[in-house]
């Protein structure tokens, strides 16, 4: 295994873990601005309020682009297999 083998690999392994992490991540930060701005307009202040709004989105972010991201992680992993032996020999 060479080094640019290695430096690919991680390379690769940090694009999937920044597309998989940023649907959730996105989404709850709409969410939360929209909370926060709604908190600002009515200077309302319950930690709840952004909490549980935040948590409901997050899910249904999951519900939406779950699928996606378990298909984009298993070809990943099956890339990683079956890259195995020309890695090693």
């Amino acid at each position: 295994m060479t080094p640019e083998t290695v430096v690919d690999l991680g390379r690769q392994a940090m694009t999937i873990s920044v597309l998989l992490a940023a649907p959730l991540l996105l989404s709850a930060l709409a969410a939360g601005i929209l909370i926060g701005m709604f908190q600002a307009a009515t200077q309302i202040q319950d930690m709840t309020l952004s909490f549980i709004p935040k948590l409901v989105v997050f899910v249904i972010a999951l519900g939406i682009a779950g699928p996606w991201m378990l298909r984009l992680a298993m070809d990943f992993t099956l890339r990683i297999f079956e890259s195995i032996p020309a890695m090693v020999g």
